[in-house]
């Protein structure tokens, strides 16, 4: 569902696609680009099955927006991201506000309520990528290391190292069509990256 469309669904008359678009534009970003955006959309409907439209439009929204800001730094990022989505909801009803806004407050710490199926959707779209295939993982992995470039190589070596370690560490889909569909795949290319850092960790010790 496009963006004006969803806003127009929750009765507002948003215009904020522009800034929107602007947003995922920016020349640091490479991977959490608009294209990312889309992918979350797209996914994320595929995964929320029958809803009524209400629901369609406040995922599709939420999807949007979860990364309209986006600076590397995580909390910062989503907290800032959920505050534009309630701003730009101009005439939405503050009910709908408030639910767009906690969806994308639940990308933080990628956990919510096992009976939420907006935020179970949501957040498996998010996660879709590292089932992909190989070379697409690769990519996006480079991609997010060249946003993160603010940081040394030995700072962003140690932090990968935990949030892949976190990754595996959990089960990463929240729904059984998620993990069918990319949790094998997932765990393959998670695995594969963590065992190249951890060696380079030795090589330069």
């Amino acid at each position: 569902m496009k963006w004006a469309e969803a806003v127009a669904v929750l009765g507002g008359t948003s215009d904020a696609w522009p800034a929107l678009r602007a947003r995922y534009g920016e020349p640091h970003r490479r991977y959490h680009t608009l294209d990312h955006a889309a992918a979350v959309v797209r996914d994320s409907a595929w995964l929320a099955g029958d809803l009524d439209e209400t629901d369609r439009a406040v995922l599709a929204v939420a999807a949007w927006a979860h990364d309209v800001v986006y600076d590397a730094n995580p909390g910062e990022d989503e907290r800032a991201s959920a505050h534009w989505a309630r701003e730009a909801l101009t005439g939405v009803p503050e009910t709908h506000q408030k639910r767009v806004e906690d969806l994308i407050l639940t990308t933080i710490e990628h956990d919510a309520p096992p009976d939420d199926h907006l935020a179970t959707a949501l957040l498996d779209a998010d996660l879709a990528v590292l089932g992909a295939q190989p070379d697409r993982y690769a990519a996006y992995a480079r991609a997010v290391r060249e946003e993160y470039a603010k940081y040394t190589d030995e700072v962003w070596r140690e932090g990968r190292i935990a949030v892949l370690e976190g990754m595996l560490a959990r089960r990463l889909y929240r729904s059984e069509a998620a993990r069918a569909r990319w949790a094998t795949a997932a765990e393959k290319n998670l695995t594969a990256e963590l065992t190249h850092w951890r060696t380079d960790r030795d090589d330069h010790r």
